[in-house]
């Protein structure tokens, strides 16, 4: 196989709508970036704006106090302001908001928009916020902000100083608060938050969890103000999500004026040679396409991936008795799906660490030997255990992504593997498929990271491991566990690598027991770009290759 990107072919664009990445006559030199995010919200931090990836679009629209850098690290950055920790009893700390931080709007960035981070994210708040994941902002014990100042306080519980700290209010997570408060219709949203308003935080969360969503058409980007180097110009089918540089941009002015990002949805097709940059999931398409300009790079190696592709299992339904998810474990060909899909990765059978992780080398053997081939005799008389008491016929359905061949293949071998055990699975990929479906539409879910159809991961495992904490939305699944929710309150807290390995391990043999999801390989992704661009660097995390776009150059050809 060669390295070449691959992506969706569903229905053909027009050739003249689709090479604008061009540097002509006809329009500004732009670069046109490929992604298989939805792009179909501002906000990565609701539930289905984290699984379609949104964050590989907005990481530099809405940049906050850090944000991932190419190998998922955590880095601050300083042209929004600075963190400053503060003595005392508990981990407390001050955010600076830089003087010249300011929307595209012009409306100054200010500790409102941290402190509704806070209170979307949190579950600490009435009002039915709905955030991916309540992950180090639940430690939070309170935010101290006046409305419309540059300076904020951050205190966390006593005991809880959240590990990855410098990750929180990072790029994405600070939605412009002052358009929420539109939207809900209150002066602003620090009164109700300090008060405990229902009524206001029931307008606010659902301007939040709903008010930004994103289509192509006709978009009134007033409602989506930056705070980033580029702001929205424009959404359509045709030309994808244009970007173009913000001229309130206090920062290093970006060298490209115009970015186009490309999602690769069921309603568009990418031809040969008409993009610059991709960053996909790789086997999204049979077909090998090119970028505009050779050579390709090569594809990051599988033991510095930062997010492992596994398959969810829905805890109630027809997965709801462990025995049927040990049924389906045993009969998943984990060791075939891997040569056959997994892009030269081993076998993977960690759900809190990645290939790239330091401890993990040392632990990856210890777990999942039981299910590291499919033992169809086993999984029979699983079965016939089940049927014995009582138990219809074991029907589970698969879902995903759809159209994306490799996992319609991998959910191929699986059906073939499991019909011996007596086993129905059935292929449910949908291109409409939320992580809503689990548990409803679909038995199981193939994701990364527990939780994503898209780029996934980072370097500290923190946020992550709240994928297997009950009651985190995080936890697609529904799994609950009171000693593996209590070793990652405790994980999370934890530097010394002796205590991180001590609870990895308890985890693990917990989760292999009760079998939340069946961990297979380092997901595997396609990130390529041409000669035409130059400064691209490809991002490991969640944010994607698109994690430094205000620095890319393009050449003229």
């Amino acid at each position: 196989m060669t390295l070449r990107t691959l992506l969706t072919l569903v229905t053909s664009l027009a050739v003249v709508g689709a090479l604008v990445s061009g540097c002509g006559d006809d329009g500004p030199p732009s670069i046109t970036y490929v992604v298989d995010a939805r792009i179909d919200t501002y906000n990565a931090n609701t539930v289905d704006g984290n699984a379609g990836g949104a964050l590989m679009a907005t990481t530099r629209l809405l940049p906050g106090f850090s944000y991932l850098g190419a190998q998922g690290q955590v880095t601050p950055d300083r042209d929004i302001g600075t963190v400053t920790p503060v003595a005392g009893p508990a981990l407390t700390l001050r955010y600076d908001f830089a003087p010249e931080a300011t929307f595209s709007d012009g409306h100054a960035m200010a500790c409102d928009d941290l402190l509704l981070a806070w209170a979307a994210m949190s579950g600490r708040m009435p009002g039915g916020f709905a955030p991916a994941t309540t992950a180090g902002y639940r430690d939070i014990e309170r935010v101290d902000c006046t409305p419309g100042t540059r300076t904020a306080t951050v205190t966390f519980a006593r005991g809880r100083a959240y590990s990855d700290w410098l990750a929180l209010f990072r790029a994405g997570t600070m939605l412009p608060a002052h358009i929420v408060a539109q939207q809900a219709g209150v002066p602003n949203v620090v009164d109700p938050i300090r008060t405990g308003d229902r009524a206001a935080l029931t307008k606010i969360a659902r301007a939040w969890n709903a008010g930004f969503a994103l289509a192509p058409g006709s978009i009134d980007t007033a409602r989506f103000p930056s705070s980033g180097p580029y702001r929205i110009d424009s959404y359509s089918a045709t030309d994808g999500l244009v970007l173009v540089a913000n001229d309130k941009w206090w920062g290093d002015a970006p060298p490209v004026g115009r970015i186009v990002i490309r999602p690769t949805s069921a309603q568009q097709r990418v031809p040969d040679g008409a993009y610059d940059i991709a960053d996909v999931t790789a086997g999204i398409s049979t077909t090998e396409i090119a970028p505009a300009e050779g050579p390709k790079q090569p594809f990051p190696q599988p033991n510095r991936a930062l997010a492992v592709e596994s398959i969810v299992l829905s805890q109630r339904g027809a997965l709801g008795d462990v025995r049927a998810r040990q049924a389906l474990a045993s009969c998943v060909p984990r060791d075939q799906l891997a040569r056959q899909f997994g892009r030269g990765a081993q076998t993977w059978n960690l759900r809190v660490l990645a290939p790239a992780d330091n401890l993990a080398g040392q632990l990856n053997a210890s777990f999942g030997r039981e299910y590291l081939r499919a033992d169809v005799p086993r999984a029979k008389a699983q079965v016939a255990e089940l049927r014995a008491g009582g138990a219809g016929p074991l029907r589970v359905r698969i879902g995903y992504l759809a159209p994306t061949p490799r996992w319609q293949q991998m959910v191929g071998a699986i059906t073939e593997s499991c019909r011996a055990a007596g086993i129905e699975v059935v292929d449910a990929g949908s291109s409409d498929i939320t992580p809503g479906a689990l548990g409803r539409d679909v038995d199981a879910l193939i994701v990364a990271d527990g939780a994503s159809f898209a780029a996934a991961g980072a370097a500290n495992p923190s946020r992550d491991a709240y994928q297997l904490y009950g009651g985190d939305p995080l936890n697609l699944g529904g799994y609950r566990n009171p000693e593996v929710s209590a070793a990652i309150d405790e994980l999370v807290v934890s530097d010394l690598a002796s205590d991180r390995l001590r609870l990895v391990r308890t985890i693990e043999n917990a989760a292999w027991a009760g079998l939340p999801s069946i961990p297979l390989f380092a997901a595997p992704r396609d990130r390529q770009w041409g000669s035409r661009v130059a400064n691209v660097m490809p991002g490991l995390g969640r944010n994607g290759t698109g994690w430094n776009m205000d620095r890319w150059v393009a050449h003229e050809q």
